[in-house]
């Protein structure tokens, strides 16, 4: 039997630049799209070119595992009835097809994995050669440096598709790489493609415009078909007050006062990242003068960056779950971090909505030193309330990804300096709680 490669698939006319582009050896894409340009299509289908020709393994990377089962590898395709990854990896060029891992391994030992931003570096098998970030503007940026290298080094190729959402991680790396040779950089709003009638463009924007209102039903429409940087993200909580930082120019360099206390807030990951905030603070100004976040390291690496740091510290504030006991040990996390010669502070129990209010309330204060925040500005500006389909509204709660670990450590900082009278309670040895 002969299979050609794409398989029964032609790229429409104005995907066309992107394919031929491809082709001609660009291993490094970028590629901002409207919706329905058909934007996986084109990665998984390019994929399936390459795993035939070099054998390695290749990774398909949504921002979410979860995301990734449901847009990826169970997604039909409405115009056949198909599963997408059917139609692009024929069941003849594999040897098995793992549900459970969505992974196919092909005949000639190539594999093709789907994955998310959130799980990448706890996959266990070969480094990939091939990568496809999926809406990358909703992805962990720290994914991208994580994988570059191994791809500088083994010769690998990486396309990363997507719509714009705001000026992020994703606009960056457009800013930077939108005029290299070595790059192909597409921004493909509809304007440009009139892939649909306009009397179907007008629908969709009057459409938006009831359902969300005149100004978010803009933002949003601009955002996805015409792929507007300026666009607000939607559900962000804190998007306006990080737009006024930076109209105001308090996301600067930001100097760390020598003769100043360095305090900490830190979100403690069980499974996942541990996120940890310094800032000073100085009259009323809250000065973030640094960032930090890792995954799958134990406490005491942790106690090494702050030492490698070499900051003059003050309170190190833990959230309120810190003190509970694992089963394993016996010991808190509270008791762990004070072995290693951290003395921590406990903020108190607040729920989620109150919390926020409080971020809200203490960002007119805060200056963020642009460098050394990068990471936990970009996570604090997509930091966005969930949005139930079926409703057609947000739900009462954030959505759970790699911007919350450095929001929840962010929280805590702000109800830690809540502006109310607070007294100290011992509870044991080197340890307080905020009232």
């Amino acid at each position: 039997m002969t299979i050609t490669l794409p398989n029964n698939w032609r790229p429409r006319d104005y995907q066309m630049p992107d394919w031929q582009a491809l082709e001609s050896g660009k291993k490094r894409a970028l590629i901002f799209a409207h919706r329905r340009y058909g934007k996986d299509d084109i990665a998984l289908h390019w994929t399936a070119t390459q795993v035939v020709q070099r054998i390695g393994t290749y990774w398909h990377m949504l921002p979410e595992a979860a995301q990734a089962r449901k847009a990826i590898w169970e997604a039909i395709n409405p115009h056949t009835g198909k599963r997408r990854i059917d139609e692009a990896f024929p069941k003849e060029l594999r040897a098995t097809t793992r549900e459970q891992e969505m992974l196919i391994k092909f005949r000639n030992g190539s594999t093709w994995q789907v994955v998310g931003s959130d799980n990448f570096n706890s996959l266990v098998g070969s480094p990939p050669i091939g990568v496809v970030g999926s809406e990358w503007a909703l992805a962990n940026p720290l994914a991208w440096g994580y994988i570059r290298p191994i791809l500088l080094e083994n010769g690998g190729w990486a396309v990363f598709i997507t719509t714009p959402r705001g000026k992020n991680h994703a606009y960056k790396l457009f800013k930077a790489v939108k005029d290299r040779d070595d790059w192909h950089v597409r921004l493909a709003p509809i304007s440009e493609t009139m892939a649909l009638p306009q009397d179907v463009l007008d629908r969709e924007r009057e459409e938006m415009i009831a359902e969300w209102g005149p100004v978010m039903g803009e933002s949003l429409f601009r955002q996805e078909w015409q792929c507007s940087f300026d666009a607000a993200i939607l559900g962000a909580y804190y998007g306006h007050q990080l737009e006024a930082a930076q109209d105001e120019g308090r996301i600067c360099s930001v100097p760390v006062e020598a003769a100043v206390p360095v305090h900490t807030a830190w979100d403690l990951g069980m499974g996942d990242s541990t996120s940890i905030w310094f800032y000073q603070q100085v009259g009323r100004e809250i000065r973030l003068v640094d960032f930090y976040e890792a995954n799958g390291v134990g406490l005491d690496h942790y106690a090494e960056v702050l030492q490698n740091k070499g900051y003059l510290y003050g309170d190190h504030i833990l959230p309120h779950d810190a003190e509970v006991r694992e089963l394993g040990t016996g010991r808190s996390r509270i008791e762990t971090l004070q072995g290693l010669g951290i003395n921590p502070r406990i903020a108190p129990k607040l729920n989620v909505e109150d919390g926020i209010n409080a971020v809200r309330r203490i960002l007119p204060r805060c200056w963020f030193d642009e460098k050394n925040c990068d990471h936990g500005l970009e996570c604090l500006k997509q930091y966005r309330a969930e949005y139930d389909e079926k409703r057609r509204g947000f739900r009462p709660r954030p959505v759970h990804d790699w911007t919350s670990h450095a929001a929840d450590s962010f929280r805590y900082l702000a109800v830690a300096l809540q502006e109310t009278v607070t007294t100290t309670v011992n509870l044991r040895p080197n340890t307080k709680w905020i009232v």
